[in-house]
């Protein structure tokens, strides 16, 4: 996971909460602080931590290295599918998410797949 942290750059971060108290939101300003560009995608919003957002990730206009979801593991392979389209290198399903189908979809078709972990816990734990 350090490699793939260090590797990473720009963040898609897919069902990102403008509101403060929830985890996404917490998450996601986290990682801006520590450096990575992020890009909010939830079609609720027009803009969160201070970053245009997007409804979708197909929407998004730029290149994303990664794609952190915030969603329901049903939601996810959906996602994966995405995260494919878009040319990502990795997908990452946060703490609770778990979802094998998205996993292997995603792993066949080249990215590397984090599930059922908090990227801000591993973040601070390679620095």
């Amino acid at each position: 996971m350090k490699q793939l942290l260090k590797d990473t750059h720009v963040i898609a971060v897919v069902g990102l909460s403008d509101k403060p108290t929830r985890p996404s939101y917490d998450v996601a300003r986290y990682m801006q602080q520590a450096g990575y560009k992020i890009i909010p995608v939830n079609p609720q919003c027009s803009q969160i931590l201070g970053e245009i957002c997007y409804p979708d990730l197909l929407s998004i206009p730029e290149k994303v290295d990664m794609v952190n979801v915030f969603r329901k593991p049903e939601d996810c392979l959906d996602v994966a599918k995405d995260a494919v389209k878009i040319g990502a290198k990795s997908l990452w399903l946060q703490l609770g998410i778990i979802n094998q189908e998205a996993a292997n979809y995603a792993e066949s078709h080249g990215l590397k797949v984090v599930m059922d972990h908090c990227i801000k816990v591993e973040h601070r734990n390679t620095q």
